[in-house]
């Protein structure tokens, strides 16, 4: 079975269609419902196609964000959750080489992914400013660690793999978009709004791993054809030897 053949991601593109109708026309309490189906569905079809054991727990730890930020009084347990994701993402990035792929990149090598790496810190600095006066003070400590953790993963994956590069972005920047909401500087109610971060998570989270899918599977590929894989292939500059 072919990865866009999977049952799980079919379903996933079901659901996320439904979901944005229903988050339109703000049918509560079906759009959360939908909504939290979505993250598992991944995690489903990123199990099926034998992903890396801590990209299926990011995409858990998605679903568990997804249901908290709708919970009224569970803001900080959301951002948690996610943040948990992004350390998932990250230690993914890192132990397939985002460390020494941005080093190259910055010697020389793709040099416009390290420029994009240093536009990430460079523009979420004026974002948590702007926001910054609008939170509430039970939540500002975990705003700059958060948005520490956002840049980290787009850093990470875009040295790495343009497509999983851009969903990060996208994550980046639906989270950007729920902070400034937040903080009163955006409506958060607005139909457009929560459209705008839906979308932008939805193609965020499936672009991660749908790059990492296409790496991995690239890689055992290479492997079968008896290349060492801990050392720099076409796929991923270096994989930890198991």
């Amino acid at each position: 079975m072919t990865a866009v053949k999977s049952p799980f991601i079919i379903a996933f593109g079901v659901v996320m269609v439904v979901h944005l109708i229903l988050l339109g026309l703000d049918a509560s309490p079906w759009d959360t419902i939908t909504k939290c189906l979505l993250a598992p569905l991944l995690a489903l079809w990123a199990w099926q196609l034998q992903a890396p054991r801590v990209l299926v727990l990011g995409l858990i730890f998605c679903f568990f964000g997804d249901l908290f930020m709708d919970l009224d009084g569970w803001f900080v347990a959301g951002m948690a959750a996610f943040a948990l994701a992004h350390l998932c993402f990250i230690t993914l990035f890192v132990q397939r080489g985002a460390i020494p792929a941005l080093r190259d990149s910055i010697a020389g090598r793709e040099r416009w992914r390290a420029a994009l790496a240093l536009l990430y810190v460079v523009g979420a600095i004026p974002v948590v400013a702007w926001a910054w006066g609008g939170f509430e003070p039970a939540i500002r400590f975990a705003v700059p660690i958060y948005a520490l953790l956002l840049a980290s993963t787009a850093i990470t994956s875009i040295v790495l793999d343009t497509r999983a590069g851009i969903g990060a972005a996208l994550f980046l920047v639906s989270d950007c978009l729920i902070a400034l909401g937040e903080a009163g500087r955006l409506d958060a109610d607005a139909t457009w709004h929560r459209l705008a971060v839906m979308v932008l998570y939805l193609f965020g989270i499936f672009l991660i791993t749908a790059g990492v899918l296409n790496r991995e599977r690239r890689t055992r590929r290479i492997a079968a054809d008896g290349l060492d894989i801990t050392q720099r292939t076409d796929c991923w500059p270096r994989l930890p030897a198991v």
